[in-house]
């Protein structure tokens, strides 16, 4: 009893010596436990990680009520468990780092590659249209197709698995890619810039345990990598011609033309008002002119 009574004393001892500092602590740590119970729920480790939550939990009532042998075991457990988990789930923890890097705004701002010339955008605008205009086509024709659209993230790792191109994004030339009887037709085309630059590449497949029987490894390849990057990636399913889109892990379902071109106006295609806004705050401040631009606009304002 006398150990409670210390504990509740020394609680109430910090309270009165509570801070500005005290509460930023606790935030970022309740942050962290967070991302981790997400993480617990969506990957294959979260029986791992609920465990070893458990294990904490007993190992705070160990040293609350003094049991020094279960605190010794718990102890000696935690600190093996804690590598043995780095090592047994290095793919998980690498993707939910880079989800982390990829959903944060403000790495975004500050690091952000995408392009905003105006001619680049109006190649984009045009790609657009083709690739609705294809996805439209090889879903009447039942022919499976896979298209991978780079953003922010660079694709290079990728690319070096296919076949090189430059193509203009025309609908004839992916018809032409995918038709069955090419030596392409089963890989990706990955699409950069508003332009074709391989073809027949492989893209890494997902472990998502939620996928339909009725979506084999072309979706299952298009839905992995969105996990894995940025990208858009587009689907057409060779055996119901069904088109679907995949970003950041979800994969949208039964699209048609007008819908798809929708979504990649959106998701690839800046609004004009927002092309400053998407300049990386490194070029416009350090770029060419970019500090004195930055000035003369604040003195305007």
């Amino acid at each position: 009893m006398l150990g409670i009574y210390d504990f509740f004393r020394g609680v109430i001892s910090n309270l009165r010596t509570f801070g500005v500092r005290d509460l930023v602590d606790i935030l970022v740590i309740s942050f962290c436990f967070y991302e981790l119970f997400l993480f617990a729920r969506k990957s294959r480790a979260g029986q791992l990680v609920r465990g070893l939550m458990l294990a904490l939990v007993c190992f705070a009532l160990a040293y609350l009520f003094e049991l020094r042998t279960v605190r010794w075991l718990l102890n000696n457990f935690l600190q093996v468990g804690f590598i043995a988990a780095v090592v047994l789930f290095q793919p998980e923890l690498r993707r939910t780092l880079e989800r982390l890097g990829q959903s944060a705004n403000w790495t975004g701002r500050l690091f952000s590659i995408r392009r905003t010339d105006p001619s680049l955008r109006a190649v984009w605008q045009s790609a657009v249209v083709a690739i609705c205009d294809a996805a439209e086509q090889l879903s009447d024709t039942r022919t499976g197709a896979l298209m991978v659209l780079e953003r922010n993230n660079n694709l290079e790792e990728i690319i070096r698995t296919g076949t090189p191109l430059s193509a203009n994004v025309i609908p004839e030339m992916l018809g032409t890619i995918f038709y069955e009887g090419t030596p392409l037709h089963d890989g990706a085309v990955i699409i950069r810039d508003g332009r074709i630059v391989a073809a027949g590449c492989v893209l890494p497949l997902s472990n998502n345990l939620e996928m339909g029987k009725d979506m084999g490894t072309r979706h299952r390849a298009g839905l992995g990598m969105s996990e894995n990057s940025d990208a858009i990636v587009i689907v057409v399913s060779e055996e119901t011609g069904i088109i679907s889109l995949a970003k950041n892990g979800v994969l949208i379902r039964r699209l048609d033309r007008q819908n798809l071109f929708n979504l990649l106006q959106e998701e690839i295609i800046p609004p004009e008002s927002e092309e400053e806004q998407k300049v990386p705050v490194w070029t416009r401040l350090f770029g060419k002119g970019g500090a004195e631009k930055h000035a003369a606009k604040q003195k305007e304002k």
